[in-house]
């Protein structure tokens, strides 16, 4: 069974308020006879109230509780009260700003210095040693305590985030390894099989309109067997034509959830640590209502903001590339400019190609892209439809 926070608090409120009242009750408490016994009841039941608020208000309560803290110390010290105290010092380091541990780390350092020094002012030595040692129990150890959990806890949850990067990190390079590699049959299908079908048929087709110039009977087994060639060679071509559009979708199997444009600021986060050191900065702006986009509109405009960041953070000079994702009453308009870097191009193999591919993204889905320098800025831009045409994927 788990208790909340709130829950917590009360139950550390409800047993120092009990403890409290049992010891003054027994008289086990430093009593000041100038004031009567109840007196010593106050502070604790102040305390006990600021444990209820000592996750949501640090601050405050460990501002007040001091207070009420030397209030007590006068009226009587009662041993429940001071835990109740030393648990606001820790609660504050804990759950207050990062500069709370080094407040009272000086301040509780600075108490126990003037007490001790005054007790051995006006004492001996061995007083003031007993002063020093609670004073560091009650002002000290819980803010160095509080401050080694904190500390330990803040490092816990960034080697958490890190290795939730890393394993972010870890799959994107194995599906980027895989869409290259789907890519790389795909073209080496269209390059060889699918071209040498392409050539058988058009020589069947060739070999049967010069036997029919010939005038060879319809039933001659030549002109039958040419058009079983022909036949089965653009079927194999058809499939073979479907097959290379299956690799060259990037996520075809359903099992994969297809990118969402309301995951671009992962993308942008990427794109900005990746070109921070370029001196690169990115804005992205949406204008209009996105509502409801069809899937594969949806992630041709994913994969063309995408690309374009990309681009950008690979050549692009120094400065601010701003995205504009404008949406319409029929069509999705994306523009991204960059500071255009004069012969930024790398003469690489595969150089061009996301340009090509954004290109041929809009053009299946019967839009328009258009990319290069303009006014100073590389500006690329896509209008995609927001519903696909019939027949369109």
């Amino acid at each position: 069974m788990t208790f909340s926070p709130r829950q917590q608090d009360s139950a550390i409120a409800a047993a120092g308020l009990a403890a409290g009242v049992l010891l003054t009750a027994v008289g086990a408490y430093d009593r000041n006879e100038l004031v009567p016994w109840w007196a010593a009841l106050i502070p604790v039941v102040l305390m006990s109230g600021l444990e209820l608020l000592r996750r949501t208000h640090p601050i405050w309560t460990v501002s007040v509780g001091g207070v009420v803290f030397g209030v007590g110390v006068f009226y009587g010290s009662v041993l429940a009260m001071v835990v109740m105290f030393t648990d606001l010092l820790y609660a504050g380091v804990l759950y207050g700003p990062p500069r709370m541990a080094k407040v009272l780390h000086l301040t509780g350092g600075a108490t126990t210095v003037v007490l001790s020094g005054l007790t051995l002012l006006y004492a001996d030595v061995s007083n003031a040693l007993v002063v020093a040692g609670f004073c560091g129990l009650i002002f000290i150890a819980p803010v160095w305590t509080a401050d080694l959990v904190r500390r330990h806890r803040d490092r816990a949850e960034t080697e958490h985030l890190r290795a939730e990067q890393t394993a972010l990190l870890a799959e994107l390079d194995r599906r980027g390894a895989v869409v290259a590699e789907r890519a790389r049959m795909a073209r080496e299908l269209h390059d060889v099989i699918a071209n040498h079908l392409s050539a058988i048929a058009i020589h069947a087709t060739g070999a049967q309109s010069l036997a029919r110039r010939r005038q060879q009977p319809e039933d001659d087994p030549v002109l039958e067997a040419l058009a079983v060639i022909r036949e089965n060679s653009v079927l194999g071509l058809a499939e073979m034509r479907r097959m290379i559009g299956l690799l060259r979708e990037e996520e075809p199997d359903e099992a994969y959830a297809a990118p969402r444009l309301a995951a671009l600021d992962v993308v942008v986060a990427q794109a900005r640590a990746a070109g921070r050191e370029a001196g690169l900065g990115f804005e992205v702006v949406e204008e209009g209502e996105r509502g409801e986009l069809s899937a594969p509109v949806e992630l041709a405009a994913y994969r063309i903001v995408q690309e374009s960041l990309t681009n950008a953070v690979k050549h692009a000079a120094p400065g601010t590339v701003r995205v504009r994702l404008g949406y319409r009453a029929e069509r999705v308009e994306i523009t991204a400019e960059s500071a255009y870097r004069a012969g930024a191009g790398r003469p690489l193999q595969g150089a061009g190609a996301g340009l090509v591919g954004m290109a041929e993204r809009a053009q299946l889905l019967g839009g328009e892209f258009t990319a290069g320098p303009a006014d100073g800025v590389w500006r690329v831009r896509a209008v995609l439809p927001r519903e696909t045409k019939e027949g369109r994927p």
